[in-house]
């Protein structure tokens, strides 16, 4: 295994918070430290086989968008410093590069999601029913059409198995509607300007799902933001309506499992060396594209 790859974190004297399917949370006692380890899930399954580099990726990516939306949306990221923190010298230097101290924030259990093309599962969903999460869209739209305007479709989120989607109207009713509005109103606002942005770089946003809790009474960004594993991204050079894009992400790896017979419960395969390589590639032409339009 490359020597870059942490599937997990090793003992760090630090309270473990939380172990999610890519980022491990550590107490530092009213902040947390946020840790993106080089993990893949695919199908909400964690693969033994890390993917090389993908949390640097994903930090820095999260944090160039951070700090681009700023204007918009205040979010949770204090530094991405690990000095000072009281770890030792040889777990300083594996972090760096991979973790954010972060502010703790009370999580609003919805996944925003906004769709700027149909794509996905909004595809799925529009072919039965002409709507997505209760958004009625133009007939005789095709896979992969820019929608005339950007939707949001939110789920609740389900920290075991599929999150479940559901109307804005059921946002309110379990939140409130004042939330449920802000939520919205801010992710639309963020994709159109991350959309806008990527654009300038050569890439389509398709679609992306934010995260957002509360500073006290301050709403606030948190988890990562516009990565490849939070957002659909295609080269503006192989989008086409109607058929399917191969897309910025961890699509090879997808492609491989649907045709090796996993039944797509754990434990999962390990990966073969070509997939993970093209999937590195993959996260780190994002950045690379990404990097001169957000410093």
């Amino acid at each position: 295994m490359n020597g870059d790859v942490l599937l997990t974190c090793p003992d760090l004297g630090l309270p473990l918070v939380h172990r999610g399917k890519v980022r491990e949370m550590f107490d530092l006692g009213d902040r947390l430290l946020m840790v993106a380890t080089d993990r893949l899930s695919a199908f909400d399954v964690v693969f033994p086989t890390g993917i090389p580099g993908k949390g640097r990726v994903l930090t820095e990516l999260s944090v160039l968008w951070f700090r681009a939306t700023e204007s918009i949306v205040p979010n949770h990221v204090v530094t991405t410093s690990v000095a000072g923190l009281g770890l030792r010298p040889e777990h300083e230097a594996l972090l760096a590069g991979r973790s954010v101290v972060v502010r703790r924030a009370r999580r609003i259990d919805v996944e925003c999601v906004v769709r700027g093309y149909l794509a996905g599962s909004g595809w799925k969903e529009y072919r039965q029913t002409g709507a997505v999460c209760g958004v009625k869209l133009p007939a005789g739209l095709s896979l992969n059409a820019r929608l005339p305007e950007p939707i949001f479709t939110p789920a609740l989120k389900n920290d075991v198995g599929h999150d479940e989607n559901v109307t804005l109207d059921e946002v309110a009713r379990r939140f409130g509607q004042e939330t449920a509005f802000r939520l919205r109103d801010l992710s639309l606002a963020l994709y159109r300007f991350a959309a806008e942005r990527a654009e300038r770089a050569g890439i389509l946003l398709a679609d992306t799902k934010l995260e957002f809790g509360w500073d006290g009474d301050r709403l606030i960004l948190i988890d990562e933001a516009f990565t490849p594993d939070s957002s659909r991204y295609w080269p503006v050079e192989r989008y086409r309506v109607g058929e399917p894009i191969d897309s910025l992400d961890k699509q090879p790896i997808r492609d491989w499992a649907e045709a090796s017979g996993w039944n797509k419960e754990p434990p999962a395969p390990p990966l073969p060396p070509d997939r993970v390589a093209e999937t590195a590639a993959r996260y780190r032409s994002v950045l690379e594209r990404l990097r001169p339009v957000l410093s």
